[in-house]
């Protein structure tokens, strides 16, 4: 087997994420010609194929998929190395590059990541929304920092990334206040045939939240389902049914959509994680938003 070329494997990771040559080449400012030369030198030197090509698709090979995990990893520690020795680059805040899974409720990720934003040395925010699965493969190649969940990182996704829980709560019913005062009493009894927003299907809460109502013996009638939390919200501040929050933004959300709290439960719980590909958390933007859950979110 030949020296291994970090170059060759760069491009190599390049192609495997796009799964197209032409793509990857406009990435990375080469001719197609130029980066499949280069990965048939490194295929030379690891004595494997890494690609089957399928029409204008590649196709990782077993060797690739193995091939792929350890690169993930080599250029990973490659970026700690660095700024472990020299910090971040001066003349301008560090940043912090968080993905937030789309199911998260805004109020949530807010008071998640606003920790972050109270360090003594300034930090520039930046925040993309998406699904868990999107923003893995962001955190996979260093697009993100972090990526912050209801869920831990499903078995079906190939990433080398460590879970960080950073805690879990109960839920707390809200609806507007004339709707509130009928189900404040006989709660849970009064959800019977009471109107009810919920999150979408594959979201985590709607299966807890449909266990339990099962659970009490009460079917709600289901007004609307949202994939949104904030305009699921705002169609419960409109007095269109109740809905369930994490209790740890009860307050927030009373003040913000003008609602009251109807019954709590600690029979229903969600969790919350970071999911980094350090398994000890070094950035310390990333650093600060998990402590501060853990000892005062969460506490």
């Amino acid at each position: 087997m030949g020296t291994l070329n970090y170059h060759h494997l760069r491009l190599f990771q390049a192609v495997a994420r796009e799964g197209n040559l032409t793509r990857a080449s406009k990435q990375l400012h080469l001719t197609p010609q130029t980066v499949s030369t280069q990965i048939r030198d490194l295929e030379a030197a690891l004595g494997e194929r890494l690609f089957q090509r399928i029409g204008r698709r590649m196709f990782l090979t077993e060797a690739g998929q193995v091939a792929l995990r350890y690169a993930n990893e080599i250029f990973s520690l490659g970026q700690e190395f660095q700024e472990t020795l020299r910090g971040r680059p001066t003349g301008h805040p560090p940043r912090i590059l968080v993905g937030a899974a789309d199911v998260l409720p805004k109020l949530i990720v807010h008071r998640l990541i606003e920790p972050a934003l109270r360090l003594n040395e300034p930090i520039q925010l930046v925040c993309q929304e998406g699904t868990p699965t999107e923003l893995l493969a962001d955190l996979a190649v260093h697009r993100l920092d972090v990526v912050l969940s209801d869920t831990p990182i499903p078995p079906t996704v190939n990433v080398r990334a460590y879970n960080h829980l950073l805690g879990t709560c109960g839920v707390t019913f809200m609806a507007q206040p004339k709707l509130g005062r009928r189900l404040r009493r006989r709660f849970p009894e009064s959800l019977d045939g009471a109107p009810v927003l919920l999150p979408i299907d594959d979201a985590v809460l709607r299966r807890l939240l449909d266990g339990w109502f099962d659970s009490c013996g009460v079917r709600p009638v289901i007004v609307g389902e949202f994939e949104d939390s904030a305009l699921l919200k705002s169609f419960g501040q409109a007095g269109e049914g109740f809905f369930a929050i994490p209790t740890v933004v009860e307050e927030e959300v009373a003040r913000q959509y003008e609602v009251e709290a109807i019954g709590q439960t600690e029979e229903v719980t969600e969790s919350f994680y970071a999911i980094s590909v350090e398994r000890r958390v070094r950035h310390p933007a990333v650093a600060a938003i998990c402590d501060a859950a853990r000892f005062e979110l969460f506490a």
